[in-house]
Order: structure tokens, then C-alpha cells, then sequence
């Protein structure tokens, strides 16, 4: 039987942080767990987009329990912030979501000076999981679920020496690179929670071709290259409602059967009802150990359960 958002269980007293909740799958997301209870920590950047969502899921459930804190992922400074507000008023994060980011984007640099997509998709999402990862070890049957991609097939480990491609900067490369990082972030996390003895979940998920306006704004800025238009109107016409596409990461945050470092995504790849999928290409010791390297360099934080343990 196909699991929809009717198979979400009961998320009353229970708190979700969903990154980019202001439209695409973000919002799908964040509607469907406000609709089954949960009080969801709407995180975006722009916060008139923002405010319109929360009209949009209010005007769904319209005893919706939401809050909006602005975050950047591509700003340290705008990343602490928003997890400092976060902590400030709640003891428990039961589900965090890390679904922003941005695809094939031109290269282009962060304000802390990352490439735009390694510092949008994976470096400030780091950051984010490090400042919040007390509360998330703190919380019973807590999950992180991070957003994969299909694209991940088409990318490489992290290079240490080269992490943002400077050398050879390839937009579609870099985002490959970027969606397969996230995965890995699932892999290596949940090998800590299960060292450190906790119960909380990692996991990830891919929402297959799905018409959340991504490839719209990647041609709208030149990313997607000669093909850009194509792939514009393929994912218009052919491309799932982003409440379908956003099924795969919902399973993964709700779904009480959903093992830690599962991963889910589309039966039929691109589309289709979400199901647990294999780990091709597995996350290696030395992939997940090269993000690590990588992200505690770059960001200075670390993401160490042991430590996080120590200080909830």
C-alpha cells in the first residue's frame, strides 16, 4: 500500500525545524507536519515568502502551531543566530529537517566565502545540526533527516584540497557533489548516535523530479547551461506536485518503522510513492571522514554526539 501524509502518526507535543519552510518541499513539509500536530519552527531566508506560508498552512489547518526564524544558510553569523532563537525556546527538536538549498547555481561565493552550493546545501546546514545538536540528543526518538538528491550519482566525495572546486568549477558537478555530502552527513551521524548509545535517527531522502521551482531558478540564473530551458519544462510538465515529491523526506522524519540511516526516495526513481531505497554507493569511512574534515575546517564547529551529549 502507498504511504501518504494519512500514514504520518500523531506529532502533537512534538517540535520540527524545517529549513527553507517557505516554499517547495519546505512548505509541503511543513504543512503536513503542522496538519498532524507538530509545532514547526518555520526557518527561511526570506521572510516575506515566509510570512505567506504560514497564511498558506494556517489557512489549511488553521489551528496550526508555527513560528518563523530567519536564516541564511549561506551566513555563520545568520546560521548561529537562528539556532540561538531556536534554542533560546525550545528544550526539544524532535524533527530536523534540512531541506534548503539551491542546484547548478553559477559559481559564486557565500558571505563567509564558500562556494555558493557547498555553503548553502552542506556547510550551513553543519553549522546549523552543530548548534543544535544538544537539544537534538536531548530528545527522545529524535530524527535529522538530511535532502539527498538524484544528482547524487553524479557527484564525488568531498576533495579536502578542493572542496568548492575552484580548480575546476562545474555547476551540475558541484551540486552532485553537494546532494551526495548530505547523504553522507546522514551516514556519518547516525554512526555516532548509535555509538553514543542514543536513540535518536539520521537519515535521508530524495524527492525525485519534482516541481518545487528549483530548475526554474537555476535557468533563471544561468546554471542549467544550454539545456536549462528543457529542463525547465520537463520538470513543469512531467515533475510531481511538491506535496508528492515532499513524501520521501516526510516518511523518513515520521515513519515509526524508518530504520536510522535509511534512505527514501520515489519507488520509480523520479516519481512515484516513497519507499525505502538501497545505498548505492554507500557512504565509505573515508567519504564521511573527508566531510567531516572538511565541514569542522571550513565552518570551525564540530558535529560530535559524544561532545553534544556531554552538554545537553
Amino acid at each position: 500500500m502507498s504511504w501518504s501524509t494519512n500514514d504520518i502518526p500523531d506529532l502533537r507535543g512534538k517540535t520540527a525545524v524545517v529549513t527553507g519552510a517557505n516554499g517547495g518541499l519546505g512548505l509541503a513539509s511543513a504543512k503536513a507536519l503542522a496538519g498532524h500536530g507538530a509545532h514547526v519552527v518555520m526557518a527561511a531566508r526570506n521572510q516575506t515568502k515566509a510570512a505567506s506560508a504560514r497564511d498558506e498552512i494556517l489557512a489549511a489547518h488553521p489551528d496550526a502551531s508555527l513560528e518563523i526564524v530567519e536564516l541564511d544558510l549561506g551566513s555563520l553569523a545568520s546560521v548561529k543566530s537562528a539556532a540561538d532563537a531556536i534554542a533560546a525556546k525550545h528544550t526539544r527538536i524532535d524533527i530536523l529537517m534540512c531541506n534548503a538549498g539551491v542546484m547548478a547555481m553559477p559559481q559564486g561565493t557565500t558571505e563567509d566565502g564558500f562556494d555558493t552550493q557547498m555553503g548553502t546545501n552542506v556547510l550551513g546546514h553543519w553549522a546549523l545540526l552543530s548548534h543544535l545538536l544538544p537539544i537534538v540528543v536531548a530528545t527522545p526518538g529524535a530524527r535529522v533527516v538530511t535532502l539527498s538528491s538524484t544528482a547524487q550519482h553524479m557527484g564525488r566525495a568531498i576533495n579536502p584540497d578542493d572542496p568548492h572546486l575552484r580548480r575546476n568549477f562545474d555547476a551540475w558537478r558541484m551540486y552532485g557533489n553537494t546532494k551526495l555530502a548530505m547523504r553522507h552527513l546522514a551516514v556519518g551521524l547516525q554512526e555516532q548516535f548509535e555509538r553514543a548509545g542514543v536513540d535518536a535517527k539520521a537519515l535521508s531522502a530524495q524527492p525525485g523530479l519534482t516541481n518545487s521551482d528549483l530548475q526554474t531558478t537555476t535557468h533563471a540564473e544561468g546554471g542549467a547551461g544550454p539545456m536549462g530551458a528543457f529542463f525547465e519544462w520537463q520538470t513543469k510538465t512531467m515533475g510531481m506536485s511538491t506535496e508528492r515529491g515532499a513524501l520521501s523526506q516526510l516518511r523518513a522524519a515520521t515513519d515509526p518503522k524508518a530504520p536510522g540511516g535509511g534512505f527514501y526516495g520515489p519507488l520509480f526513481v523520479t516519481n512515484g510513492p516513497p519507499v525505502r531505497k538501497p545505498l548505492v554507493r554507500p557512504g565509505s569511512d573515508a567519504a564521511v571522514k573527508a566531510l567531516w574534515q572538511v565541514a569542522e575546517r571550513e565552518t570551525g564547529l564540530k558535529v560530535d554526539v559524544a561532545a553534544a551529549l556531554a552538554t545537553s
